[in-house]
């Protein structure tokens, strides 16, 4: 049953990182794991789950990565600034991270799975993977104590937001101002 489980999943992100979540079907993947359409229902209710439970895993692969790459004694403006560019650069260079910021993909994802449960298995897009940073920054008195831990990581938070209205912002200055908008945070954290 596992070795099932996990060819569904091989398979679905193959096809998702190929064709996109729009172009790819149950059927598609359950025809290049070699099993019936039922089978995939044994282990999850829809293409936007599995799709979802891809998207967690290659995330938390990004960050582990980056995590590994940065040296967190260095002045922290600098370090979050390397850290949020790595994990944006990261997410456009990936295709399942680039189309779950897909604008149409995200919000067909929270309509299928639910909000809630988005939020809460995707709480550790930014919350979990800079709290322990920031509140030992604290301590050591290296970035401003008046605002709480938890507010500081949703301004980070609030910048994936962001990234779903690169349209609107326009591709032209985009890049740049997700750049901007990360120095300025991090800058007004020093205090």
């Amino acid at each position: 049953m596992k070795d099932t489980k996990v060819e569904i999943y091989n398979q679905a992100k193959s096809l998702f990182s190929q064709k996109g979540f729009k172009a790819a079907s149950i059927a598609n993947i359950t025809k290049m794991a070699g099993i019936g359409v039922g089978t995939f229902y044994n282990f999850y209710g829809s293409k936007e789950e599995i799709f979802f439970e891809i998207c967690l895993r290659e995330n938390l692969e990004l960050k582990k990565k980056i995590m590994n790459d940065i040296d967190l004694e260095e002045d922290p403006v600098e370090v979050l600034k390397e850290v949020v560019t790595k994990l944006f650069d990261g997410m456009r260079q990936n295709p399942i991270l680039k189309e779950w910021y897909n604008r149409d993909t995200f919000y067909k994802i929270l309509e299928k799975i639910g909000r809630e449960k988005v939020e809460e298995d995707g709480e550790d897009f930014f919350y979990n993977f800079f709290l322990d940073i920031i509140e030992k920054w604290q301590v050591e008195g290296k970035i401003r104590r008046d605002i709480e831990s938890d507010q500081i990581i949703t301004l980070f938070n609030a910048l994936s937001f962001v990234e779903l209205h690169k349209e609107e912002i326009g591709n032209k200055y985009f890049p740049e101002t997700m750049v901007y908008l990360v120095e300025f945070i991090a800058k007004g954290l020093k205090g």
